[in-house]
């Protein structure tokens, strides 16, 4: 995030601006991403988990979805299988919170190798845009 963003309304806002120049190049390039990737090299992130989402997104979602705070039973993560089905970006956070709420369930190594795998091809083949 920009250290401006609060003076800019940028802080806050759950949607990309469409004409926003730096979001695509930042997006498709993933460069956005190498924050998150010192975060697991310091142990702060996982490198597969739920995305984080903004403290000011998560008291707002915890007040009107059911279970969202279950989600982070488990660290936070660069990717998930949210991620890896479609859900990332300007996507609807009650179906990504139904797949972080799977996964969080339902996870084993291998189910984590499987992401990681899917994170790979779709950052090759780029088929989904709110994919990895």
């Amino acid at each position: 995030m920009r250290q401006d963003a609060e003076a800019t309304g940028r802080a806050g806002r759950w949607k990309t601006i469409p004409g926003d120049a730096h979001r695509p190049l930042l997006r498709r390039s993933n460069l956005d991403e190498i924050p998150n990737l010192i975060n697991v090299f310091f142990g702060q992130m996982s490198l597969v988990g739920p995305r984080p989402e903004q403290p000011y997104y998560v008291q707002r979602f915890r007040e009107y979805i059911p279970r969202y705070m279950e989600r982070h039973r488990e660290k936070a993560g660069m990717t998930g299988w949210a991620q890896v089905n479609g859900m990332r970006g300007d996507t609807s956070i009650l179906e990504r919170t139904k797949y972080d709420l799977w996964y969080v369930e339902n996870w084993s190594l291998w189910l984590d190798i499987k992401i990681v795998l899917r994170t790979i091809f779709q950052m090759v083949f780029g088929r989904n845009k709110n994919a990895y």
